[in-house]
């Protein structure tokens, strides 16, 4: 018999604030102190808009607001733990303050204009380009 299989659903939310964007620090492996868009698994049960909410809280202490869906990326190879499906978001900030937690080393806004001198985490650097913001 085969064993039935199926990709994990992650999510990934690019938080745009005066021509910059959080990213955080990986504390973590794969990709270990990369920077990252921040992001992360859905819990079984939840709407992915609510994991892109949560995740962000989680590992930045922003409080964000969803404003575009940029994407759906499921290349089975974008993330060496196994295929993974991502569903990537952009936002704006609605409260709290920029902090790193959970599973970020550290967080901070980068100048859009400085992004593509990064060598992000997965495939961010891809879904950055998608979302239209260089």
């Amino acid at each position: 018999m085969t064993e039935y299989r199926n990709p994990a659903l992650t999510v990934d939310t690019i938080i745009v604030k005066d021509g910059q964007i959080v990213l955080i620090k990986r504390l973590n492996n794969p990709y270990m102190d990369h920077w990252a868009i921040p992001g992360g698994f859905v819990e079984y049960g939840e709407k992915v808009e609510d994991a892109a909410v949560r995740e962000a809280k989680e590992e930045t202490g922003l409080d964000i607001e969803l404003t575009k869906l940029v994407g759906v990326y499921s290349d089975p190879n974008r993330d060496p733990r196994g295929h993974t499906v991502t569903v990537a978001f952009t936002a704006k900030i609605i409260g709290g303050s920029l902090k790193s937690d959970s599973d970020a080393k550290d967080a901070k806004f980068i100048e859009i204009n400085k992004l593509k001198n990064l060598n992000l985490a997965f495939d961010h650097n891809i879904i950055l380009r998608d979302s239209g913001i260089f």
